[in-house]
């Protein structure tokens, strides 16, 4: 639902990043294995977090 702000496996501060990442792969269209590489995103733990995300706030918003 919302990003965490650190990776649950190694704890790196991640959260901070995903708003980046998202503007760039979906507005800009880049690939997003380029972003997170040029975003220093080198662990695939950290990785995941990003790949599996899945933004169910506004459905949930919904039911409010």
């Amino acid at each position: 639902m919302i990003i965490p702000v650190r990776c649950f496996t190694c704890g790196k501060v991640i959260g901070h990043l995903h708003e980046q990442y998202r503007r760039r792969v979906e507005e800009m269209g880049e690939a997003p294995k380029d972003v997170m590489d040029s975003l220093g995103l080198k662990n695939y733990c950290c990785r995941r977090i990003f790949v599996a995300h899945v933004d169910l706030i506004d459905e949930i918003m919904r039911y409010d």
